[in-house]
């Protein structure tokens, strides 16, 4: 009896994040400047589900896993204003980069569920597409830019195996970043409504692979 009680408390803890996203992505689609800000409560917000769950998720591993890709998710959203003097690109790459190794690391061992299916080779197509689309525009950011896309890429694979949750969240993902890539080095190849797109497809990949994740996780520590 006392379960459903707890899982309407992490549901509940969910509606700030959804909140927040939505008046985010609202904010961008108008030019606010209050963009800015809002972009730098979502990731704290997503958290908050995961302090909630810490006692019934079981693996203490999985949950460090999973709060720090959501950490270092957060130093990738505000690089620009966490570290001013220091060039915003690289360290968006490199702390993004080390959140998909945490979310590749909790899926490979905590919540796999299948063998990597025939059509997540579709992400090995992905990545061969975009290099080959976007790396003569990258410059000196190619080795970067390609390592980038592996890890991405294999965040998008490796949910897969998870969940149909996950699995999609991991999709968002990949979706999300692509469209920045695309704003970032072919700033005038889309149009502006991608901007408010990039954060949309960011927000509801990274609520649904927390989300997902967090149904995993409690119901192998049932």
């Amino acid at each position: 009896m006392p379960r459903r009680p707890a899982l309407s408390l992490i549901v509940w803890a969910f509606l700030p994040y959804v909140a927040v996203s939505v008046l985010h992505v609202v904010l961008l689609a108008v030019g606010s400047p209050l963009a800015g800000p809002t972009k730098l409560l979502l990731m704290p917000l997503l958290a908050l589900p995961i302090v909630l769950s810490a006692r019934r998720l079981g693996s203490r591993a999985a949950l460090v896993l999973l709060l720090a890709a959501v950490l270092f998710s957060w130093l990738g959203d505000g690089a620009g204003a966490f570290f001013p003097s220091a060039p915003e690109l690289p360290l968006m790459l490199l702390f993004f980069g080390i959140a998909h190794v945490a979310y590749i690391l909790l899926f490979a061992r905590h919540l796999a569920r299948r063998r990597m299916p025939w059509w997540a080779l579709i992400y090995a197509v992905w990545w061969v597409a975009m290099i080959a689309i976007l790396g003569p525009h990258t410059g000196g950011l190619l080795i970067a830019v390609a390592l980038y896309g592996v890890v991405l890429g294999g965040t998008a694979a490796f949910s897969a195996r998870c969940s149909p949750l996950i699995a999609v969240g991991g999709a968002f993902f990949l979706a999300s970043d692509t469209l920045l890539a695309f704003r970032l080095f072919l700033p005038g190849g889309l149009p502006a409504w991608s901007s408010p797109a990039v954060m949309l497809t960011y927000t509801l990949g990274q609520g649904l692979i927390v989300a997902g994740s967090l149904i995993a996780l409690r119901r192998k520590a049932a």
